[in-house]
């Protein structure tokens, strides 16, 4: 597999992971649309509460792990799981409590880059 395979499936498996625990508000930041930054993909989303920000991403680590065999490269955020981030490397994942996360913007802040919605599960 090409890296931009790997991608692909990586960011399946992540989106999978959300959808398992129903994160909300899930975007795409598609940051090789811009060039130069440290990595090729942001994965947005967010919980209603610290339990579920930290469901969220102990369910994305285990769904990757399933899925691609892969283990996250960096974590950082549990203690108070207000933003939670999982780096995959050409992925970061981001779970946030939504308010941490209108606080931070990190949509308006890469508002350059691609920036898709994804659907939510019922």
């Amino acid at each position: 597999m090409n890296k931009a395979e790997e991608s692909k499936v990586l960011l399946e498996a992540i989106l999978e992971g959300i959808h398992r625990i129903k994160g909300k508000e899930i975007k795409h930041v598609d940051l090789e649309s811009i060039g130069h930054t440290e990595c090729g993909h942001f994965i947005i989303c967010h919980g209603t509460s610290s339990t579920h920000v930290d469901s969220i991403a102990h369910t994305v680590e285990q769904t990757v792990k399933e899925i691609t065999g892969e283990d996250v490269w960096h974590r950082d955020g549990y203690r108070n799981a207000l933003w939670i981030l999982l780096d995959y490397g050409d992925v970061m994942v981001h779970v946030f409590q939504e308010e941490a996360r209108r606080f931070y913007n990190l949509e308006g802040l890469w508002a350059d880059a691609k920036i898709t919605q994804i659907e939510e599960e019922d």
